[in-house]
């Protein structure tokens, strides 16, 4: 497939982000080079997705492991390599504060500490701290090739899928929620990277995205990326979903995932549940398309997930201008997402390793025993 946009841009020592929110006004890179950027740009959502929060979290680690190992800095100070562990452990914790639902960045940040605290402790490797540097950029590194490699598998599996549903209809209609697309992952995205490989295929006659509000990441970055990659597609209101469902022909929608429960729960942007709710409603397969990273079989279900929420000026003021839209004194619950229960996921979960079905008599997912036949 044709190289898609880039929302992050990494060779060793260097570490650059799209500033999504500036898109689709202007296009420009912003430089990572401590894990305090990092943490602002999570926290701000310059850099959003489940998978590129955890990406632009590790690889800050590398950027930081990379000037100690290239300027010999640690090596020639006095710090132990204990005490340089526990460093680097402080800023993966102060990293996993930046936000809450996307369980990718939680799953990284306790990899690479357990990685950080064998190789301290392993009794093997003396006082040699540059190895350490080198495990800790390493593991970033390779965090990075794998999410391009299970997204390609995603897209594959996840078209294919839709396409056998309609074996008797040339090109398909297909609505997405937020942005999954290169901006939110290391290249091709999630739930977008499945219209990718349909759009390859010529599969595609309309790809329907929403808003998205009140942050609005369907009109400025899936709306972008689409016109980006010349997918023919319409932008509509999140409210004239259901109408959109009734009044013309959707084969099916893909959204992604922020985490997956065990049971198949899933939470992702505010705004997925009453997608899901309609979808079932007017009989469209509704697909989650989410890489084994965002399944978290700690959680039973999805009444255990943290939700986010945001702040009210994202209803209340105007993105742009920073102006008041509405009348002070008004309450605001702004949660960031929302949880969209197994039995409405009706079409299945889109994992790297193929479809995860939906089992019938329970209305759950056997999430569990599907990645424990692939290794998992």
């Amino acid at each position: 497939m044709a190289q898609t946009l880039e929302a992050i841009k990494y060779e060793r020592g260097n570490l650059q982000i799209l500033d999504q929110l500036l898109i689709p006004k202007q296009f420009i890179y912003e430089t990572i080079d401590t894990v305090e950027k990092a943490y602002d740009a999570i926290k701000d959502m310059k850099v959003r997705g489940a998978p590129a929060i955890a990406i632009v979290a590790m690889l800050a680690i590398a950027v930081e492991a990379s000037e100690l190992l290239t300027n010999n800095t640690a090596s020639s100070s006095e710090e132990t390599l204990q005490q340089l562990g526990e460093k680097f452990v402080k800023k993966l914790n102060y990293l996993a504060e930046s936000r809450p639902t996307a369980v990718n960045l939680f799953t990284s940040v306790d990899e690479l500490k357990l990685r950080i605290h064998q190789y301290v402790n392993s009794g093997e490797n003396g006082e040699n701290k540059s190895g350490l540097l080198e495990t800790m950029i390493e593991y970033a590194e390779g965090l990075m090739r794998s999410d391009v490699q299970e997204n390609e598998s995603i897209g594959q599996h996840g078209s294919l899928y839709i396409q056998t549903l309609y074996p008797n209809t040339e090109k398909l209609r297909v609505l997405t929620h937020c942005n999954t697309g290169a901006l939110a992952t290391m290249r091709y995205g999630t739930a977008l990277g499945v219209i990718r490989f349909l759009n390859q295929k010529n599969a595609v006659e309309q790809i329907y995205c929403t808003e998205t509000r009140p942050y609005n990441q369907g009109a400025r970055l899936t709306a972008f990326e689409l016109v980006y990659d010349k997918i023919p597609a319409t932008l509509v209101c999140d409210s004239a979903v259901s109408y959109l469902f009734s009044t013309r022909q959707v084969h099916a929608v893909v959204v992604g995932a922020d985490r997956v429960c065990s049971n198949g729960d899933t939470a992702n942007k505010i705004g997925t549940y009453q997608i899901a709710l309609s979808a079932k409603y007017h009989g469209v397969p509704f697909f989650v398309a989410s890489p084994s990273t965002s399944i978290d079989l700690k959680l039973a279900s999805g009444d255990l997930i943290h939700i986010e929420e945001r702040s009210a000026n994202e209803v209340t003021h105007h993105a742009n201008t920073g102006e008041r839209a509405v009348v002070e004194g008004i309450n605001v619950w702004n949660p960031g997402f929302d949880v969209t229960p197994a039995k409405l996921i009706t079409g299945g979960i889109i994992t790297e390793f193929g479809v995860i079905e939906l089992d019938k008599e329970t209305e759950q997912f056997k999430v569990a025993e599907f990645l424990k036949k692939h290794g998992k």
